[in-house]
């Protein structure tokens, strides 16, 4: 309820008093509007950080003591081969072929040409019913069709009675198809031989010409020994490697295993990188410099993420010492500097080491393997394996602090809300109830104005008559 009074009669601008008088009324719901955007800021601060962290979690865990010992490279001395190796490789394995076949797979067209795929199927060779034979004469089994069915028919009989082929129409142009039936199974296993129902098995297949044969791959390994494969890859070829051959080639092609320090290294790096990134957020979002305005200004449960990333990498790891021996320094400005190249070296002339350094060691009974021996060794966490024990204690979706301080914000944000919508229905009475009273205070004056006008004339009157 609202109605306009301004100046009916007192002349005051009432409107105006009741929004001062509101303002001021406010005052405590614009404090709490103030402190939910500021709590908004926070969580979004925190969410922020933790991202980062996230960042830092996958680096690290990619860079698991599994990883470090078995980063494995295989390179071939020709391009028309290629090869991956997996963990199980063995570094300095190599060995030396040249392809003498690329796989195929059978396919044969039928001798007959039809004028379209509806035209009917039995008029012409091959005679029905036809039977899939394997290459050493034994039967897969028999497909018939009736009287008047279409070529197109013909096809799907064939599919469906799944003989280990798969068949299809091929138009040859001039309004003329033909069928083609190719083996479901590539390489020389898949063979088959069409045997039409006027022909022997001694002169089965006649009635369709081959278009192309199923052949395996093959590689010769020297001294009379040959590798086969249904397809162009040789899955373990050398223990943990893999092969893809593209062409077939006299020259011989040599393959060699190494360890992969530059995957290794690279990994290093980018956990590094994620970590500045990480080091460098923490540091804009809580500066305490003259004049910030960070939304995490100061906060130490941020800052002391920070630290604690620092001291894992700076650190010594168990009696290896220092991981400045393998190129992890910390620099003036709170971050951390990687020497990749120290760090490569330090992979080929002592792999131990620098495996220990980032990937740690396991722990162990020793070698009477009895619990609680004087021969235990215990485990040493590496570097890789602090720094993801920092990041997952603030990222974790569960557990993380930075995930429960974000939390903690929505919670108090959402509390604030309340309190908001509380004082939007308070202040809305409020109002109400001040412009009743300015509407009674002018309907008062009125009622006073209209009496005094009254008196004013009687009183005249009185002096008219006398």
């Amino acid at each position: 309820m609202s109605m306009s009074v301004d100046g009916l009669v007192s002349g005051m601008d009432t409107t105006s008093l009741i929004n001062q008088l509101m303002q001021a009324e406010a005052g405590p719901q614009t404090a709490l509007k103030t402190k939910l955007a500021a709590s908004q800021n926070n969580a979004s601060a925190y969410r922020t950080v933790n991202t980062t962290f996230l960042a830092v979690t996958a680096a690290a865990e990619a860079l698991t003591a599994a990883s470090l010992t078995a980063a494995r490279k295989v390179s071939a001395s020709n391009s028309s081969v290629t090869a991956s190796a997996g963990t199980t490789a063995v570094p300095g394995a190599a060995i030396n072929f040249t392809v003498t076949n690329l796989a195929s797979t059978q396919s044969v067209l039928s001798n007959t040409e039809w004028s379209s795929a509806t035209a009917d199927v039995r008029t012409v060779e091959p005679a029905w019913p036809i039977e899939i034979l394997n290459s050493d004469l034994t039967s897969r089994g028999t497909v018939s069709v009736p009287p008047g069915a279409t070529l197109a028919e013909a096809v799907a009989a064939i599919n469906t009675a799944n003989l280990g082929v798969k068949a299809s129409t091929v138009s040859t142009g001039g309004g003329k198809y033909r069928m083609q039936l190719t083996s479901a199974t590539p390489g020389a296993e898949g063979t088959f031989i069409v045997k039409s129902a006027t022909e022997t098995p001694a002169t089965a297949g006649t009635k369709f010409v081959q278009t192309s044969a199923g052949q395996d791959a093959t590689l010769d390994l020297g001294g009379g020994v040959v590798a086969t494969s249904t397809s162009n890859t040789f899955a373990d070829l050398l223990t943990g490697v893999s092969v893809t051959v593209s062409k077939v080639d006299p020259a011989a092609v040599t393959l060699t295993v190494a360890s992969d320090t530059d995957s290794v290294t690279s990994k290093v790096q980018a956990l590094v990188d994620a970590m500045n990134a990480a080091l460098s957020t923490v540091k804009t979002y809580t500066s305490n410099a003259s004049g910030s305005t960070a939304a995490l200004k100061g906060d130490y449960s941020v800052t002391s993420l920070a630290g604690k990333l620092l001291d894992a990498v700076s650190s010594a790891v168990g009696a290896d010492g220092s991981p400045a021996q393998v190129g992890f320094q910390l620099s003036k400005d709170g971050k951390v500097t990687f020497d990749k190249a120290k760090f490569a070296t330090a992979l080929k002339d002592n792999p131990a080491l620098a495996q220990r350094m980032v990937g740690g060691t396991l722990g162990s009974f020793g070698p009477d393997g009895v619990v609680g021996g004087t021969d235990d060794v215990a485990a040493t966490t590496g570097i890789a394996g602090r720094i993801l024990a920092v990041s997952k204690s603030a990222s974790d979706a569960t557990t993380g602090t930075l995930v429960a301080l974000a939390n903690g914000q929505d919670t108090m944000g959402k509390d604030i809300k309340d309190r908001i919508a509380a004082w939007d229905l308070r202040l809305a009475k409020r109002k109400e109830t001040l412009t009743r009273q300015f509407t009674a205070m002018e309907t008062a004056l009125s009622s006073l104005k209209n009496q005094s006008t009254w008196l004013a004339g009687q009183i005249n009157s009185l002096s008219s008559s006398s």
